[in-house]
């Protein structure tokens, strides 16, 4: 059985699961859809938000920005992670013991205010589609790679799985697909890097295999890995070409971003108690270091792997008689471009271009030692789906990978078109537009609002396709999370006297500031040297969130303190196990605009 039929075996296996999970926990209720009913059991709670917050960033791009970066893409592990940490401590058990569906909902009862509500809608699905569009790319990579099929159509595969799931399901059949997803997702990681550990340093567990000796080398991986890396004109795996300055920026728009994310917000709604979310929330970090533990290892075997297989080989370019060639220059004492890289050669995202027009690749850095010019363009999505094939693997194990890759994007895309989903149908719609729809109704404009998402997200992945690696692309949903929401839930739980002036000024203030350059830079033609402080796009957010909390908190200051019914809510939900967590809808009063 060749690698194919495992690869389509377990792809189809895994979205059979999926679809038959929505099925069985088909939402009947808006509070099922919105929130899975508030009954998930913490430890379910942790691995689903676990698979919700792991995306394709996670799985497929930062074990290759970790390969090519090094040391300088270590910014998205401390970012992510301490990210987590923060929103688990300091925002979650207090949104839960609010008791609402949504950050919108938040905003719009914590400030009261109808205008606050929109434009924290406006903001969520900025963050929201941004965020998704590196979803979608991960899927097409995926698709693309192994099942032989077109970037574009790969996406519309995916989009028609999360269809299924997310709108008949909503969260109560999202969250028990996501447990489904971690798993797949988690082995689908782990295995592969256990074996590559195995064959490269003899050690079993890749975190210890990253830095111990290579077997009859007496050199460490790391080591090894630096020299390698000196010889060919890279600079060194251990040291980065990153400003220091936009290495902390990065870190903290990934921290603080992770801490504004509707989509991870929203996992923490979906348990009965904020004793529960914290619970929850610590398994959750559980179940995300097996991976963030492994990527480091993961990325230094892909970068070594990669030079081992590629630099110096003789490039084949009929690939019809490919075996035929191979075996010649294999025979003749040379070495063959490899088959893996002949697989991926058609999807376009690897390069080669012989500028000394000797049929030998050349792999170099900008200050190579022999002055030869770089021949070979590697995407660096492809890497922790091509490494197995690049340490060849049995086929099971790379079919394996490409369902955890498919898994880990599809989980994080399903809890994003929640997001969207709940924004239009209850923010806007029964909320604000229409007072008193009910129920029904409200359920069925929920559900025609996520597949019109899951629409607008596959056309988002296809255009994600002319934009950066799909780490950078979600980069940029963390740090407008991070300009835009963190400030006003930050101020709104832990500061009475924040109204809903000031947190419309922190929401604009971010959201444009932070838009604004990420566009110019990236779209605008904006020229690098330029970057505010050495700060790029991916860490702009950090900046600019401060300067939305100090414009929220001075104009909050420089105008009427909100009601004292405001503050009383303010005091409610810092208190643990409190139970009056109605807002002020709720309670008669009426928005103020």
């Amino acid at each position: 059985m060749d690698q194919q039929f495992w690869t389509f075996g377990f792809v189809g296996l895994t979205f059979a699961i999926y679809i038959g999970i929505a099925i069985w926990a088909r939402a009947g209720s808006t509070g099922e859809f919105y929130v899975a009913g508030h009954d998930v059991h913490p430890t379910i709670n942790g691995m689903a938000t676990a698979a919700d917050w792991m995306s394709a960033a996670s799985f497929l791009s930062m074990a290759g920005l970790i390969a090519f970066l090094g040391y300088g893409g270590s910014v998205y592990l401390m970012g992510w992670t301490g990210g987590f940490v923060l929103l688990a401590v300091l925002l979650a058990p207090f949104l839960r013991e609010f008791g609402k569906f949504t950050v919108p909902d938040f905003v719009g009862d914590r400030y009261n205010s109808t205008t606050a509500r929109v434009i924290a809608v406006i903001c969520a699905l900025f963050v929201s589609f941004t965020y998704i569009a590196g979803q979608m790319k991960g899927v097409g990579v995926a698709f693309s790679g192994f099942l032989g099929v077109p970037f574009e159509w790969g996406i519309i595969i995916g989009m028609v799985v999360v269809f299924f799931y997310a709108v008949l399901g909503g969260m109560k059949g999202i969250t028990y697909t996501q447990v489904a997803q971690y798993c797949v997702l988690i082995f689908a990681y782990t295995v592969p890097a256990i074996f590559i550990s195995i064959t490269i340093t003899g050690t079993p567990v890749p975190q210890l295999g990253f830095i111990s000796d290579i077997p009859d080398q007496n050199i460490s991986m790391l080591e090894k890995l630096n020299t390698t890396l000196g010889d060919l004109g890279f600079l060194e795996y251990t040291q980065s070409s990153k400003a220091m300055v936009d290495i902390f920026a990065i870190t903290g728009a990934l921290m603080f971003g992770t801490a504004g994310l509707p989509h991870v917000i929203i996992r923490f709604f979906t348990v009965p108690s904020a004793k529960a979310a914290r619970i929850s929330a610590g398994w959750a970090l559980v179940f995300i270091a097996l991976l963030y533990t492994t990527a480091p290892a993961v990325g230094a075997f892909a970068r070594i792997n990669f030079i081992d297989t590629v630099d110096g080989a003789t490039y084949i370019g009929d690939a019809e008689n490919y075996a035929a060639r191979a075996a010649e220059i294999t025979a003749a004492g040379g070495k063959p471009v490899p088959e893996w890289y002949k697989d991926w050669e058609p999807t376009g995202l690897l390069t080669y271009e012989d500028k000394n027009r000797d049929g030998l690749m050349q792999y170099r850095g900008p200050d190579a030692p022999d002055g030869l010019l770089n021949e070979v363009e590697p995407n660096r999505d492809i890497f922790v789906l091509a490494n197995p094939q690049i340490a060849k693997l049995p086929g099971w194990v790379i079919g394996l990978v490409v369902a955890g890759g498919l898994a880990a994007a599809l989980s994080t895309a399903a809890g994003l078109l929640m997001v969207i989903s709940s924004a239009v149908s209850h923010d806007i719609c029964r909320r604000t537009l229409f007072p008193n729809m009910s129920d029904t109704a409200e359920l069925r404009i929920a559900r025609l609002a996520a597949a019109g998402a899951v629409m607008a997200a596959g056309l988002l992945g296809i255009f994600s396709n002319t934009l950066g690696f799909v780490a950078e692309v979600v980069a940029f949903a963390f740090g407008l999370a991070a300009a835009s929401l963190f400030p006003v839930i930050l101020l709104g739980i832990f500061w009475k006297r924040m109204n809903r002036e000031g947190a419309i000024t922190a929401m604009l203030t971010g959201l444009i500031s932070t838009f604004s350059y990420i566009y110019y830079f990236k779209f605008g033609g904006g020229d690098p040297s330029q970057y505010l402080w050495s700060i790029s796009p991916e860490g702009i957010g950090f900046v600019f969130m401060w300067l939305a909390l100090l414009a929220g908190a001075g104009v909050a200051l420089l105008t009427k303190a909100p009601p004292a019914e405001i503050q009383k809510l303010v005091e409610d939900i810092r208190i643990p196990g409190n139970r009056r967590r109605r807002g002020p809808a709720d309670r008669g009063m009426a928005p103020v605009d």
